[in-house]
């Protein structure tokens, strides 16, 4: 690799000793002074002399590259240096800029680190030696790479990313587990789609935990659904729509092509820059470009960027770009992902069954502790759960359950308990509850009097529950006999009446 012909000692260490003080000695103000304005020119002078020295060594031309190299740095420090005790002037620009520049470095990733991993000791237990990315069968240059550049050097160590690695590694690491468990079953669907746009693979995945977690069904409070979580109308932008009642945002394969349709559009209009491009996809994209303005080379963390940004999206973009690293490079942090097997298979119903009984009679088949539900409902989204298939039906299963299935639910005891527990008869509760105090609220449900509603497109049931400010979703839910919160446009609701 080029940048291997600067010496360790000219790596960018002492400049970082010498920004971590500008923090101490900060200014305030309401603008930025003349003096401040000079130091802002001298930073992005060095910046670019940075850049060239860069260009220089790709070229092989060593010598001319140390000397840009070092004149950048002495000119990048002596700004920062001055920062502090200059009115005006902001250190964050300074912080944003050094973060920009380290994801230029060689620092401790190389290509063979992404790529091949040669050297590496295979892990107690482990036949490959690899666990996460380095241990697929495919060329792992499309796994790194975005458009031509390593993704390591996108993806810059600075404090947020470190403190999202660490909050993966710790509160989420449940949740890390169960995308990536999720994700292998989906991956088949999900990751061809997705390199189709020339997208890595770490960052679809990297998306995927920290939006849904690989629940295909997922809805958040605001209307996203899906693995993705696309919004309605973005959805409908990119091709996801409502067929025969059926919410394609739902769809792991469709919705993947989306997103990568989607981060391809961003990348072109914020010059590949990933931060910006994943803060568009989580705070909207009209809003980005509003405050990136023709400026697409500013740092996500630029104070003029960064600190116009909901708290949820300053959090958001690391947290998936440390979701993404740990995919990479699991090993680095004392991780280990499952092993999982998820090549794809299908079954053909020998008896009639709902998705839950054959959650039931295929127990722990494969050593799946958690069972395998969730794997069944995102593997056949159409599909209401509880409700049994007839005979013949085809469901897809990871081709590890075709055995499985034959041994357990095709015939004997357990597809007889599981539909005896599915065909269990509840308590009939009245029509009419019990009378309990009301809740304080501004207005309250008239029990005696209902109004109609005909559900719209991008409905849910939480948002119209929300808009009446006086019911809750189970009280809607019972008054229309609706299950798992299953709307279709068109459809007509009984609504109480508030005053």
């Amino acid at each position: 690799m080029f940048f291997r012909a600067f010496p360790r000692s000219l790596r960018m260490a002492p400049l970082a000793g010498a920004i971590v003080l500008l923090g101490a000695c900060a200014t305030t103000g309401k603008g930025p002074t003349p003096q401040a304005n000079q130091l802002y020119a001298q930073l992005d002078q060095a910046s670019k002399g940075y850049e060239t020295a860069l260009a220089q060594a790709r070229a092989g031309n060593a010598q001319a590259s140390q000397k840009t190299l070092d004149a950048s740095l002495d000119q990048l420090k002596n700004a920062s240096a001055q920062c502090g005790n200059t009115p005006g002037c902001d250190p964050q620009r300074f912080f944003s800029a050094f973060d920009r520049l380290l994801r230029l470095k060689d620092g401790n990733f190389s290509l063979g680190d992404d790529i091949d991993g040669a050297g590496d000791e295979a892990p107690e237990g482990s036949a490959s030696g690899k666990t996460g990315a380095a241990s697929l069968p495919e060329a792992q240059r499309s796994v790194t790479l975005l458009r031509g550049q390593q993704l390591s050097q996108l993806i810059a160590m600075n404090g947020p990313v470190k403190a999202a690695l660490e909050m993966w590694l710790t509160q989420w690491r449940p949740n890390l587990m169960d995308a990536y468990v999720n994700y292998e079953f989906l991956r088949y669907q999900m990751w061809p789609e997705y390199q189709k746009q020339d997208l890595p693979e770490a960052l679809l995945f990297g998306i995927l935990a920290k939006e849904s977690g690989g629940k295909v069904h997922a809805i958040s409070r605001s209307g996203a659904a899906g693995p993705l979580q696309f919004m309605y109308a973005t959805g409908l932008r990119f091709g996801l729509n409502t067929e025969d009642g059926f919410d394609s945002r739902f769809d792991p394969s469709a919705a993947a092509r989306a997103n990568g349709e989607y981060m391809d559009e961003q990348l072109k209009a914020f010059n590949n820059n990933l931060e910006l491009t994943l803060a568009a996809y989580n705070g909207g994209e009209g809003r980005m470009r509003r405050l990136v303005g023709d400026d697409t080379a500013v740092s996500f963390y630029d104070p003029r960027i960064y600190n116009q940004l909901s708290q949820e999206t300053r959090d958001y973009v690391p947290a998936v770009l440390a979701a993404a690293w740990l995919f990479l490079h699991p090993e680095s942090y004392n991780l280990r992902f499952p092993r999982m097997d998820g090549a794809p298979g299908s079954i053909v119903l020998k008896r009639p069954a709902s998705l839950t009984e054959l959650t039931v009679c295929l127990g722990s088949a494969g050593g799946m502790s958690d069972g395998w539900f969730r794997t069944l409902r995102n593997l056949n989204p159409r599909l209401d759960p509880q409700l049994a298939q007839p005979t013949g039906v085809r469901i897809m299963v990871p081709k590890s359950l075709e055995k499985p299935y034959e041994a357990r639910c095709a015939d004997g005891p357990w597809p007889i308990l599981a539909n005896d527990l599915h065909t269990a008869v509840l308590p009939v509760v009245p029509s009419t509850p019990v009378s309990t105090p009301a809740p304080p609220a501004t207005r309250t449900a008239n029990t005696t009097k209902t109004r109609s509603y005909v559900v719209k497109r991008g409905d849910t049931l939480v948002g119209i529950v929300g808009k009446l400010g006086c019911s809750s979703v189970q009280e809607v839910a019972q008054m229309n006999d609706i299950k798992h919160q299953h709307l279709k446009p068109g459809q007509a609701l009984k609504l109480p009446s508030c005053r």
